[in-house]
């Protein structure tokens, strides 16, 4: 993705000579894939950042937010009440 990135910067930045708005194009576009681009996404084989790689991280990741849960209800039980009506509300 970068290659077409850079290539498409470099043809806006030709283009710009005779238009100086395609250089504002160029910049534009350098400034998104610096911003959202580098390492947003990951590659189509890959898993997702933060994000557990067997079952067995998958079941202790899910059992230690389950008690989390459980512990917040149990220690703001008004709060999670309120919060339990706007979900279903």
């Amino acid at each position: 993705m970068g290659t077409v990135v850079l290539s498409g910067t470099a043809v806006l930045v030709i283009l710009g000579f005779g238009n100086h708005t395609w250089w504002l194009a160029a910049v534009a576009l350098l400034f998104l894939y610096v911003r959202h681009g580098r390492g947003g996404t990951p590659s189509a084989g890959g898993a997702q950042p933060g994000a557990p790689t067997t079952y067995q991280a998958y079941r202790e990741r899910r059992d230690r937010q389950a008690k989390w849960e459980r512990r917040y209800r149990r220690e703001r039980p008004f709060e999670a009440r309120r919060q339990e009506r706007e979900k279903s509300g």
